[in-house]
């Protein structure tokens, strides 16, 4: 009985060492395997592109959105009741200033007119005898005023006819292009009723909004760039007003400008990108806008020094959508990394796939 104790003993201090050994020795090839990918990462290697500092010009510039608007536009409408006896303009056409467009039924108001201006010249002869008369005192001063005052009243009829006759008439205010009409020939106008709209086209006004900070940079005279939807010319303008007070809510302040628009080739309504220049900088040091990283309190790059990525601290100016001006922190001549800057650390080994311009 003791030597079946004694064995179970041995084999179970046996078995014990045995797992020890075992343990240990998973433990020790684990802790080596680690070690040797911590090696691997460690001797990793990450390709970038770069791009070497260098002084150039930079523009510093303002993009706004804007829309262009004619220079002068009207809906033509009716001023008095009545139907339309002619239309003379064609749809889409120009028409100049003082073209009698659309006329409505006169008939009436002409027939008065007539009866007026029989009553005128009977009150005119009235008061031209009255008036010889009292020259030879003839006639009281009295009865000569009285002849006076009902030749000057016939005379007023008379013009208030005329005034009537010509809200009879729809006449362009200016030279342009009519639109489409919304009424035909024989129908009943009421006051205020849109017949067609005219527009001038040349030139055409750009109106856009400045940031508050921008207010004193943009004034009268000054040029501006813009680009229309789908179209890849560039357009010039000049500022010709500038709204006088910022608009609160926004903090912004509108600018007009006006483009010549020669060939017609702007419509009101359309989208416009504008782009107007602030000032020029001759010797910018400047940087790809993708390789500036902003943090807390100030911003920073990571640049090559003996084929590791080391971060500089930066300040910055100027800015334009692609480039960065640096005013402190690097030097001409320094290689700036523009990718994998998300995976870049302090001190980590790069090595550099493209140069970019």
């Amino acid at each position: 009985m003791n030597k079946t104790i004694k064995r179970i003993i041995s084999y179970t201090l046996i078995i014990g060492v045995l797992i020890i050994i075992i343990g240990y020795r998973a433990e020790w090839f684990s802790q080596e395997g680690t070690v040797e990918n911590r090696t691997e990462k460690g001797d990793e290697v990450l390709p970038v592109s770069v791009f070497v500092v260098s002084p150039g010009g930079l523009t510093d510039l303002i993009v706004a959105s804007g829309t262009v608007l004619a220079n002068e536009e009207v809906q033509l409408s009716a001023e008095e009741a009545g139907r339309i006896t002619s239309i003379n303009f064609v749809e889409g056409s120009t028409v100049k200033k003082g073209a009698v467009l659309v006329a409505i039924n006169d008939s009436e108001l002409v027939a008065q007119l007539n009866k007026v201006k029989y009553n005128q010249k009977l009150a005119e002869e009235r008061e031209q005898r009255s008036r010889t008369l009292l020259q030879k005192e003839a006639v009281s001063q009295e009865e000569y005023d009285r002849m006076l005052t009902d030749l000057n009243t016939v005379k007023a009829e008379a013009s208030l006819i005329m005034a009537q006759l010509e809200k009879t008439k729809i006449i362009a205010p200016f030279t342009g292009t009519i639109g489409l009409r919304q009424v035909s020939e024989g129908a009943f106008v009421t006051p205020g009723q849109r017949i067609a709209t005219l527009t001038q086209l040349q030139p055409v006004k750009i109106e856009f909004s400045v940031p508050e900070r921008f207010a004193q940079s943009v004034t009268k005279n000054s040029k501006i760039k813009f680009t229309m939807e789908g179209d890849t010319n560039k357009y010039t303008a000049e500022v010709y007003a500038v709204e006088p007070s910022i608009d609160p809510s926004t903090r912004s302040v509108s600018v007009r400008a006006l483009h010549p628009n020669k060939n017609h080739e702007l419509r009101p309504g359309s989208f416009a990108r504008i782009e107007f220049k602030l000032n020029h900088m001759e010797n910018a040091l400047q940087v790809p806008a993708q390789a500036v990283i902003p943090e807390l309190g100030g911003y920073k790059v990571f640049k090559i020094s003996n084929g590791m990525a080391v971060q500089a601290e930066i300040s910055v100016g100027i800015r334009t959508s692609e480039m960065v001006q640096v005013t402190q922190g690097l030097n001409p001549g320094d290689t700036v990394i523009t990718t994998g800057i998300l995976q870049l650390r302090n001190g980590m080994r790069v090595s550099i796939s493209n140069i970019s311009e």
